[in-house]
């Protein structure tokens, strides 16, 4: 029988360098011989690929808060059947750009749903499935934003202002105090190479517990 995979996301607000650490925790992975699925929210398929434009992008209606929570969700649904569950059954360590600590954060926090509302939402997809271990890294605010606009024109979400921002990254601390079994916070002012070493030394004591 095969063993379940193991369920890894990485968390942050903008700018805290999310894409190079995926590259360095898939490679660091690979050579202890796990079989990784990259992936990341909103999308990872067709459909959910499709329903994260919407969400991204600036268009000339404006899309409310409720349609967002609600397209994050639908997104989710259809990562999970399509691309997490299966990954997982067959035994897959699956490696995500944002799950649904995001949501909690950016919609939450940002947006300032009841907590209790995505929870349900929460509950009612994904029937009790979350991620093994969420390692977050974690900036500073002003610093992140610098670092995101030097990469590309912002995104809808990128647009926010800083306020939002700081409700974003208080409620991912918030829920990394929470669950500190499932998160593991990375200082991303540090170095590369620090943050990457630290984020080893996490990784490498979660493989210790398998």
């Amino acid at each position: 029988m095969t063993k379940p995979g193991k369920f890894i996301s990485l968390e942050g607000v903008e700018g805290v360098g999310k894409t190079t650490n995926l590259e360095y925790i898939a490679d660091h992975l690979k050579s202890v011989g796990k079989k990784i699925v990259i992936t990341r929210e909103p999308g990872g398929t067709p459909i959910a690929e499709k329903i994260r434009g919407l969400l991204l992008d600036h268009g000339d209606e404006v899309l409310c808060k409720e349609s967002e929570l609600l397209l994050m969700f639908a997104a989710r649904a259809q990562h999970l059947d399509t691309v997490i569950k299966p990954a997982l059954q067959a035994g897959h360590w699956v490696l995500c750009d944002r799950f649904t600590d995001a949501t909690y954060a950016y919609q939450g926090g940002g947006r300032d749903f009841l907590m209790q509302d995505i929870a349900w939402m929460e509950g009612f997809v994904q029937k009790g499935l979350k991620p093994d271990k969420t390692i977050l890294l974690d900036l500073d605010v002003e610093t992140g934003l610098k670092r995101a606009s030097k990469r590309s024109e912002p995104d809808r979400f990128e647009s926010e202002k800083k306020v939002f921002f700081e409700k974003v990254r208080q409620v991912y601390l918030n829920r990394a105090e929470a669950e500190p079994d499932r998160f593991s916070v990375v200082d991303a002012s540090l170095s590369l190479s620090q943050v990457q070493e630290a984020i080893k030394i996490q990784l490498d004591d979660f493989l210790s517990k398998e």
